[in-house]
């Protein structure tokens, strides 16, 4: 191994004990609550070696979202591709893993699409997320493969995928904030949810 190729492996071992710490913060006590130093700390770093490797901590959120969705797009990915079953079970089966992937991971949902944007210091920078952007493409084809087979009517892709997303994006939440509600049982409620959603844009 060369000097480079091992300097790289070091830094990349050491970003990754730094999103590892910052993990367990955010989960633990809460974005607002978790500091730079407190980061450090865990991570058994100076803070200065933290901004060698990220902007601010909404930097490390970001990278901290970044992460989960690649899971996610490998997931969308496998649907995809799958030529084999019906395009509109493809795509239920898409909504049906989006909301379970975020059901599986609550706090990290939570922390990229339910933070409250005056605790950031910046937007959140979409292109920071590119595997976020990368499952929602995957969903986009999803609706355009349903088009091209007849099982949805021609129109904007885009615009059905984020109707289709929105409403799994708010079962998800509700789920995860429960709120109190008597909700009934969870398998039953989303797979009705994700039924009304597909035949809305099949209207």
């Amino acid at each position: 191994m060369g000097v480079a190729e091992r300097r790289a492996r070091e830094r990349e071992s050491i970003r990754q004990d730094i999103l590892d710490a910052a993990r367990v913060l955010f989960v633990k006590e809460g974005y607002e609550a978790t500091s730079i130093r407190k980061i450090a700390q865990r991570a058994e770093y100076s803070p200065g070696t933290i901004y060698l490797h990220f902007e601010d901590k909404q930097a490390v959120l970001e990278a901290l979202g970044d992460e989960m969705f690649f899971r996610l797009d490998r997931r969308m990915e496998a649907i995809e591709n799958d030529e084999v079953s019906d395009p509109l079970e493809r795509l239920r089966r898409g909504l049906r893993v989006y909301i379970q992937f975020g059901l599986e991971n609550p706090h990290h949902y939570c922390l990229v699409f339910m933070l409250p944007p005056e605790q950031l210091s910046r937007p959140m920078d979409p292109l920071k997320l590119q595997n976020a952007l990368a499952s929602f493409q995957h969903l986009v084809v999803l609706v355009e493969h349903c088009m091209r087979a007849g099982k949805i009517p021609q129109g904007d892709s885009k615009e059905y995928s984020q109707a289709l997303w929105a409403g799994a994006h708010g079962i998800t939440s509700l789920l995860i904030a429960k709120c109190g509600f008597p909700f009934v049982e969870q398998e039953r409620l989303i797979e009705r949810v994700v039924t009304t959603l597909i035949d809305g844009v099949r209207a």
